[in-house]
């Protein structure tokens, strides 16, 4: 008999943590691997956070913590939001989770019923399309390329919208591409959702303080839709805070409330040294975020410029985040020895297995012909990947 929930079989595995596995794994058998399909930052946590979180553990912060989070650290990121985006929200329309990746599933178990239709623009970070369907949602992919800068029009999205269409999920600055919307952009597909006062907003902005552009815009700033707004953000890009899982939502006060009713019921609050580390995170000096943000700036700019040397790729500028994410079909028909490149995703294997460079197909974020490198890794490892690269996609023919 089988005792596996059809819920679970329905789900496909992360493919970027399987392939961090599959670089782990040839690394143990002595195989020089540079991981570039990994998305944290290479940095470590600043002190100041660390030293808050052994003051908490001094002051014996070490018992069940509210399920929406602390109050202190709820206010902490009312003002944030206050300060940094001119959002009001109150302390408790926000509830913090074990990071972000939770608060996004909690929001579609929430709001989201069967049958329901969820908009994903793609490419799409991997997770997106199985969370609506672990709520049993239906994900509707809306496709934009390398050529619209991987961003999706106002006519595609009004295109998109039916009757059983529930939520939008947006993210900007983007995880597989690092595109970043612009005002005139968001203002555009604001226009359509005005008209659909039934259709929630998903706001994943993780990505927010990684950016290359004067300033990222949130949805949120619309006065047309922001009641119906859930923003989605935490401390483990910004602050390479990725093993403090520590994320929250901020949205409408029935959807916190539903929020935090499910979350009692299976992760109860979050790790209370955690929240107080992240309180000093957000109060704290900022100059730490400035200085991991031009590091990533300079990374992109020599990762983008050595990607254009490869033959056949197609490449974009990124304007956030710490990715790229390059055209590949060029490779797709090609052949090494007995081997032919069928996929994005032989590609990728094939790139694992000759230049030991491990990055991910585009097929896992919904657009497959591409795939995605981080550059959230030292500059000599950059270099050396895409000398790799660069060397075993010529030996194709």
């Amino acid at each position: 008999m089988n005792h596996i929930s059809r819920r679970v079989e329905s789900l496909s595995p992360s493919a970027t943590l399987a392939m961090s596995q599959k670089s782990a794994e040839l690394r143990a058998q002595g195989v020089d691997v540079i991981n570039m399909s990994v998305g944290e930052p290479d940095f470590d946590t600043p002190d100041f956070i660390k030293e808050a979180a052994k003051k908490a553990i001094d002051e014996n912060y070490s018992r069940y913590t509210p399920v929406p989070g602390y109050m202190s650290l709820r206010k902490v990121i009312a003002d944030k939001l206050k300060r940094e985006n001119n959002i009001e929200f109150t302390p408790e329309q926000i509830v913090v989770g074990t990071g972000a990746k939770q608060e996004l599933c909690n929001v579609l178990l929430a709001t989201i019923n069967p049958g329901d239709e969820v908009i994903i623009p793609t490419p799409a970070w991997v997770s997106y399309v199985e969370m609506v369907k672990l709520a049993e949602g239906i994900p509707v992919t809306v496709p934009a390329g390398v050529e619209a800068n991987f961003k999706i029009s106002a006519e595609q999205l009004q295109a998109a919208i039916t009757p059983r269409t529930r939520m939008i999920m947006l993210n900007s600055p983007s995880n597989p591409t690092g595109s970043v919307y612009t005002y005139d952009e968001l203002k555009a597909l604001v226009r359509v959702l005005a008209n659909c006062p039934d259709i929630l907003i998903l706001a994943d902005e993780i990505y927010e303080h990684i950016n290359f552009v004067d300033k990222v815009h949130s949805i949120s700033e619309f006065p047309e839709v922001r009641d119906r707004v859930v923003i989605i953000n935490g401390v483990s890009k910004a602050y390479a805070m990725t093993g403090w899982r520590i994320g929250y939502m901020a949205g409408p006060l029935p959807i916190a409330k539903a929020v935090t009713k499910l979350q009692g019921q299976y992760t109860s609050g979050t790790s209370s040294i955690a929240q107080k580390a992240a309180e000093a995170a957000y109060e704290g000096p900022q100059q730490c975020v400035a200085d991991m943000r031009e590091a990533f700036r300079r990374r992109r700019d020599l990762i983008v410029s050595l990607a254009r040397e490869i033959p056949g790729w197609i490449v974009n500028n990124p304007e956030g985040a710490f990715y790229l994410f390059p055209e590949v079909s060029a490779y797709i028909g090609k052949r090494y020895g007995d081997k032919v490149i069928k996929s994005s995703g032989d590609y990728v294997m094939y790139l694992l297995e000759e230049a030991h460079v491990a990055a991910v197909d585009g097929a896992a974020f919904c657009l497959p012909g591409y795939l995605r490198l981080s550059y959230a890794t030292s500059d000599e490892n950059i270099r050396e990947a895409l000398r790799r690269i660069r060397e075993a996609s010529a030996k194709l023919q």
